[in-house]
């Protein structure tokens, strides 16, 4: 099986150069944590979190009217292609400690893969599981 057989197609993104206050209503309005950040062609630049607005923005004490995404997005961006085995993606989630892969295509951006994606897949349950301990295990050591 492939990633595209299971990714989200329907992606939720934000230019880089909108402000931060447009990048948390989306996180928002979708219920989601964490929004790819695209050019006008479709190609990802970065991933933009709840986290880094609330890290980067608002306990910096700086306007989420005036930040722009650009500005504190993450730019090292993991991802994985459309035609890779599913196994590709649960190692990278496990090795990097990330929950959600954007999935490109031709450098493009048409997908995003989750854990929940994974975890729904009957034959991979089991391996979506030790990924999520994985991805957590380094929240135990902090505690």
């Amino acid at each position: 099986m492939q990633v595209k057989d299971i990714m989200s197609e329907k992606v939720i993104s934000v230019s880089p150069e909108e402000n931060l206050s447009i990048a948390a209503r989306l996180l928002s309005r979708y219920n989601i944590g964490a929004l790819p950040v695209c050019t006008k062609d479709g190609k990802l630049r970065g991933m933009v979190t709840d986290r880094d607005i609330v890290l980067r923005c608002v306990a910096a004490e700086e306007d989420a009217n005036s930040v722009k995404v650009s500005e504190i997005m993450t730019r090292r961006v993991i991802s994985v292609g459309a035609s890779e085995p599913l196994e590709t993606a649960l190692d990278l989630m496990a090795q990097k400690q990330i929950r959600r892969l954007p999935v490109k295509e031709n450098g493009k951006l048409v997908g995003m893969v989750s854990i929940g994606d994974l975890a729904k897949v009957p034959d991979f349950s089991t391996e979506a599981a030790a990924t999520l301990s994985d991805i957590s295990s380094n929240i135990r050591h902090l505690l």
